[in-house]
């Protein structure tokens, strides 16, 4: 049966390349979730984006790949995400590098597993 709740989509943007405490930035985000309790968190590689500078960034397969975008999409209560979103702060300021936060209200539908018999 699906129980649908009321909750916050957090989406975090940053690059492969970032790196916190010389380690991927988007690990030690993923990590930092699953310490605070949070539901889950997702990484998804772009393979292709343009940001602040307008320079593109490409998975072609005659270019190089680097620089590509990731994506870390968090769906947890409210109080939740609000509450992590301190550590994230830290993350981020502390990889010195940019990156940009997105929350989304959203309604979230979750399915429970079916009861083997």
């Amino acid at each position: 049966m699906a129980a649908r709740q009321k909750a916050k989509l957090l989406r975090i943007f940053v690059e492969e390349t970032d790196k916190w405490h010389h380690k991927p930035l988007y690990e030690e985000i993923v990590r930092a979730a699953r310490r605070q309790g949070l539901a889950g968190a997702t990484v998804l590689r772009g393979i292709e984006s343009y940001g602040a500078s307008s320079q593109v960034h490409t998975a072609k397969v005659l270019r190089l790949a680097e620089h590509l975008p990731l994506v870390i999409e968090i769906v947890d209560s409210e109080q939740r995400i609000e509450a992590f979103l301190a550590p994230l702060d830290d993350l981020l300021i502390g990889a010195g590098g940019g990156g940009l936060v997105t929350l989304e209200a959203v309604e979230a539908i979750s399915y429970a597993p079916a009861k083997k018999n």
